[in-house]
């Protein structure tokens, strides 16, 4: 058996670190969205595939016999692709998609199928913290009336896209008391998330509702119709039931 790891998630270092561990063959695969993410510890590739047709030569130069898709729950267009390819190649597929957020006591939320609906809820001349990543960030035209302020891990390489705007450079994980920090000295009026789900990056959802923040979250898309698993041993004992 040679596994094929799609990664880019907490949930995806500690399943590498763990065959790894086990011995498994398996072969990682990171977008390069990150800049010198950290080592998996398994041989890694790092790079798109090049479309469907690049995906499957890549399955098959590999000898890849299974797929574990540990990949971000908003990364849906290339789990809808790999769970599709994979059934039509007869290659075992799982998913591994945690939990979704849901409001606690003391929450605020409102949420949201589009970022572009950000803009029905956000008044002109909020503060808002865009946890969302660089990726989409032109997709919040409609704040441009308010001052933003977009999280990314690596520092850009271009101007913000709106005249009212600043990067803030931070890698994760970051803790409560820092979130809190922070948004308290950003005097912070909105937080912007997806629901990506998942403890590692909860707080600042919780520093959120400490500091009466309001949170516009960002329903995830349709997932793929697929074996599907919540955690990360879940994930270890498919791979081991091949």
């Amino acid at each position: 058996m040679t596994l094929l790891l799609l990664a880019g998630t907490t949930e995806a270092q500690r399943i590498a670190q763990a065959l790894a561990g086990q011995g498994i063959s398996a072969v990682a695969s990171l977008s390069g969205a990150t800049r010198m993410p950290k080592p998996l510890g398994l041989p890694t590739r790092v790079g798109g595939f090049g479309g469907e047709a690049g995906f499957r030569a890549c399955l098959a130069d590999l000898g890849i016999t299974a797929v574990l898709d540990a990949t971000h729950p908003f990364a849906a267009d290339i789990s809808h692709r790999t769970a599709r390819v994979c059934a039509e190649l007869d290659l075992p597929y799982c998913q591994v998609l945690r939990p979704e957020w849901r409001p606690e006591p003391g929450d605020d939320w409102v949420f949201l199928d589009h970022e572009d609906e950000a803009g029905q809820h956000i008044p002109p001349g909020s503060t808002v913290f865009l946890a969302t990543g660089r990726q989409t960030l032109e997709r919040f035209a409609g704040l441009s009336a308010c001052h933003l302020i977009c999280r990314v891990v690596d520092p850009p390489e271009g101007p913000f896209p709106f005249p009212k705007g600043d990067f803030l450079v931070g890698r994760p994980p970051f803790q409560v008391e820092s979130e809190r920090e922070t948004f308290a000295r950003l005097e912070v009026d909105w937080l912007v998330v997806k629901n990506a789900g998942g403890e590692a990056s909860r707080a600042k959802l919780t520093a959120a509702r400490e500091l009466d923040i309001r949170v516009a979250m960002l329903n995830r898309p349709a997932q793929p119709d697929a074996e599907c698993v919540e955690t990360v041993q879940a994930a270890l004992d498919w791979v081991a039931a091949l």
